[in-house]
């Protein structure tokens, strides 16, 4: 989710695998109970010793030999649309790593050091959280990257995507609270052509995706509280080859520059020289590709996508230096446009502030809407669609309210001038003592 340039804490609550399997779609569970009791029934003691004085008895009849029962086995394979838990595809709970990368230089010894290995062990069961929501986005976007064609509505694209996220880590958040053990990190980010990041389709949006769009899909899953944040750029036409390659390539260079003592200002230097490189040609003219300047990436804290430290995308004096321990979101914005944005359009996505006021407010419905989303979200951004799911309508004055007050911040729509076309790659990496893992890394990008 893009921070632009310049709550209270949640305790942490454990996610609960839901190991069961859900009865087959017609049968419900009532009826598969009673099916198991009617199979124990058969497996019944020997007839003819139980047979009543004065009963024909011919040949002594033989006791049944009892079936072994079927032991159910765990999925091996994702399902499609995904609908298989990652804790059923990873039955001793332990998340595949991401891409790890030693440190260079004088932070070489990390890696072996025993001291370092030793902070790294301390937090395994944060990793593990990390890599669990790593695992869900990963499963998440494959299906996305092979299905979203045009002719698709956002809306369908979103909820396509947004309800495999809560099917693999298990948690529909329907419930109150439960989309605080695991789920959406934020709002899917689908973002079309000139506007850059924090579009989602609120309730009765019909805009259907066509063949000459660009679309950025920008998907956060947590765990726990511990978000992956994580972007790619899909477009059906060659032509826009070039701009997709331009930030894929300048996202990696942000990562590989990207370590402990890092200074922030440097990797942006190394981001514009990378996405300045290339060139698009569209329609006979030829545009160099732009950074946006003003988009950042930025650290992440546990419930709060937006931490304090900003990566640009161009070269700063900003002397802040990465350090062990931090959670970064590498993300790079490439244009065709004026490479700068600014906010316009219909909000969807909106967030509880960390620093949020306590006041008095006065309407009835922006205090009960409070309720809803401290319960619900916390401090997770949300959309105005998951109010509609849990149930809430008429929400909307209590939730301009709430903005108002400057308890609610709204994140409109960030645009380049129209006409223009704007890509975006995104990866999490965590800054450990040992190495630097990238955890969003898949074979995709």
């Amino acid at each position: 989710m893009a921070a632009q340039a310049p709550v209270d804490e949640i305790a942490q609550l454990s996610v609960s695998d839901a190991a069961t399997t859900k009865p087959k779609p017609g049968l419900d569970s009532a009826t598969a109970t009673n099916g198991n009791l009617n199979r124990d029934s058969d497996d019944s003691d020997d007839d003819a010793e139980n047979a009543a004085p004065g009963a024909e008895t011919g040949a002594v009849k033989k006791k049944k030999k009892r079936k072994p029962k079927k032991k159910k086995k765990n999925p091996t394979a994702q399902s499609d649309p995904p609908r298989v838990l990652i804790s059923q595809l990873f039955p001793d709970k332990v998340y595949p790593k991401g891409e790890e990368v030693e440190y260079v230089n004088e932070n070489r010894y990390r890696t072996t050091n025993e001291e370092k290995r030793h902070l790294d062990n301390l937090k395994n069961d944060f990793y593990n959280d990390y890599r669990h929501a790593a695992e869900a986005h990963r499963q998440t976007r494959q299906w996305a990257q092979k299905n979203i064609k045009p002719g698709w509505s956002l809306t369908d694209i979103a909820n396509g995507i947004e309800d495999s996220v809560r099917a693999l880590v298990g948690h529909q958040g329907l419930e109150e609270g439960d989309a605080l053990k695991a789920g959406m990190g934020f709002p899917t980010g689908l973002s079309l052509n000139h506007c850059a990041a924090h579009y989602n389709p609120n309730a009765g949006n019909k805009m259907v995706l066509q063949q000459d769009d660009v679309l950025k899909v920008d998907i956060g899953v947590h765990v726990n509280g511990n978000i992956v944040d994580s972007a790619f750029t899909l477009a059906f036409n060659p032509r826009y080859d070039p701009l997709l390659e331009a930030c894929k390539a300048a996202t990696n260079e942000g990562l590989k520059q990207a370590g402990i003592d890092a200074r922030l200002g440097e990797i942006g230097g190394y981001i514009q020289e990378v996405m300045e490189s290339y060139e698009v040609e569209l329609d006979g003219n030829t545009y160099q590709v732009k950074p946006i300047r003003n988009l950042n990436g930025h650290t992440i804290l546990p419930y709060n996508i937006h931490g304090g430290k900003s990566v640009p995308i161009v070269k700063s004096n900003d002397q802040t230096k990465m350090e062990e321990g931090d959670v970064f979101a590498i993300e790079t914005f490439g244009s065709t446009g004026n490479g700068y944005v600014h906010e316009e359009g219909e909000v969807s996505h909106y967030a509880k502030r960390m620093d949020a006021p306590k006041v008095d407010l006065r309407l009835s419905s922006a205090k009960s809407l409070l309720n809803v989303i401290n319960k619900n979200f916390g401090t997770l951004p949300f959309c105005r669609r998951y109010l509609d799911r849990l149930g809430q309508d008429k929400y909307l004055l209590g939730l301009n309210s709430l903005v108002a007050n400057g308890v609610v911040e709204s994140y409109p729509p960030l645009v380049d001038k129209k006409g223009s076309y704007t890509a975006q790659f995104e990866h999490t990496i965590l800054i450990r003592p040992t190495v630097k893992e990238v955890i969003s890394r898949g074979d995709d990008y």
